[in-house]
């Protein structure tokens, strides 16, 4: 299991048309290969500054099967207007947990 971490700043004013399409695009992560689930974090200290987590089966699973899907094209028709600079996007996955 990997997870996505994508970190999102969005243009003032726009953080909520950007959770709504967000909302709108859960399908669509719903139905990609490999995915198990995502969610969308919001900063406290910098409300413009939001933080996705997908996680997915395998890093080609994100990379190469969402990436060159038509999902992912609707997925930023959805929220790519709201973005104040692109996502800064990398993969992570677990070394241990603590409890």
């Amino acid at each position: 299991m990997i997870y996505e971490i994508a970190q999102l700043t969005i243009k003032e004013g726009e953080e909520a048309a950007f959770e709504a399409g967000a909302r709108k695009a859960v399908p669509l992560f719903q139905r990609a290969k490999g995915c198990h689930g995502m969610r969308v974090e919001r900063s406290i200290e910098t409300p413009s500054a939001y933080t996705l987590i997908v996680t997915w089966e395998t890093v080609e699973d994100h990379m190469v099967h969402f990436r060159n899907s038509a999902d992912f094209q609707e997925w930023r028709g959805l929220v790519g207007g709201t973005f104040a600079a692109p996502p800064q996007v990398h993969h992570t996955s677990v070394a241990f947990v603590g409890f």
